[in-house]
C-alpha cells in the first residue's frame, strides 16, 4: 500500500491486488478444454466397462473401481531413401591472400 499526500491536505491511499487467484483459475480452465478437446476429437477414448458404488448404509463397504480402457492415437513415423542431386561447387585460386 503507498500513500500520496495531496495539495489540499487529504491522503490517497492506492492497494495493489494479486491477480494469483485469476491466473491459477485460467490454467485450469485452460487444461479442461485441452482434455475435453482431446476427448471431443477421440484422440483419448475412455471405455467403462464395469464397476459399482459402494454400498452405504449406516457404515460403508467398500466399492470396486471402475475397469476402465483409454486408448490414445498412435503416432507413426517412418523413413525412405531419396535420392538428392548435389552441384559440384569449384574454387577459383586468384593467388591473392
Amino acid at each position: 500500500m503507498t500513500e500520496y499526500r495531496n495539495a489540499d491536505g487529504t491522503t490517497t491511499r492506492v492497494e495493489r491486488k494479486s491477480n494469483t487467484g485469476a491466473i491459477i483459475a485460467g490454467i485450469v480452465v485452460l487444461l479442461l478444454v485441452i482434455v475435453g478437446i482431446l476427448f471431443a476429437t477421440g484422440f483419448w477414448s475412455a471405455d467403462v466397462k464395469e464397476g459399482a458404488l459402494p454400498d452405504v448404509n449406516v457404515s460403508a463397504k467398500g466399492g470396486e473401481m471402475p475397469a476402465v480402457d483409454v486408448d490414445s492415437k498412435k503416432v507413426v513415423v517412418g523413413t525412405k531413401k531419396e535420392t538428392v542431386d548435389v552441384p559440384t561447387v569449384g574454387v577459383v585460386d586468384n593467388g591473392e591472400k
